[in-house]
Order: C-alpha cells, then sequence, then structure tokens
C-alpha cells in the first residue's frame, strides 16, 4: 500500500463524513441560533428550551435524510471493501 492510498483513502473517508455529518450539524445551528435570537428577545433563560428544538430538529433530519446517509455509508463501505484486493496485490 502505498502513502497515495492511504491519502486516498482517508480523503474519501473525510469527505463521506462532512458529507454525513453537515446536514444535521448545519440544521442544529441554524436552530440553535434562531432559539438563541428569541431567547435574546423575551429574556427567556430556560437551558431546555434550546436542547429540546435542537434535538427535535436532528431527529427530524435522521427521518428525512437518513436513506440517504445510509446508502452513502454503504456505498462507501462497500467501495472500500472491494478495493482489498488491489491494495494488498
Amino acid at each position: 500500500m502505498t502513502p497515495e492510498t492511504v491519502i486516498t483513502l482517508v480523503q474519501r473517508a473525510m469527505e463521506v463524513l462532512v458529507l454525513l455529518g453537515g446536514p444535521v450539524l448545519i440544521t442544529v445551528l441554524l436552530v440553535g441560533l434562531v432559539v438563541s435570537i428569541f431567547q435574546a428577545a423575551t429574556q427567556i433563560n430556560e437551558s431546555t428550551l434550546s436542547f429540546i428544538p435542537k434535538l427535535l430538529a436532528a431527529f427530524l433530519v435522521f427521518i428525512l435524510a437518513g436513506p440517504w446517509m445510509i446508502g452513502q455509508i454503504t456505498d462507501y463501505t462497500v467501495r472500500l471493501f472491494q478495493s482489498i484486493p488491489s491494495m494488498i496485490g
């Protein structure tokens, strides 16, 4: 296995990681921002007020994008396993 192969594998793994984590993180970030603005405007400082909407938003993203996420990680894993023989010899 050459260093270029290792770099390519790590690069592809990082791309899949960003691709799968991005939608959830961006959604939770936006919901947290909206809740923070709401809390600042109303001066309500309840910790569950920021936690529950973020949790529900993440759950909703996982429900809506879950099949696509599973397809992406399955495709990556299958390609990784199929490339093992060419890496060995």
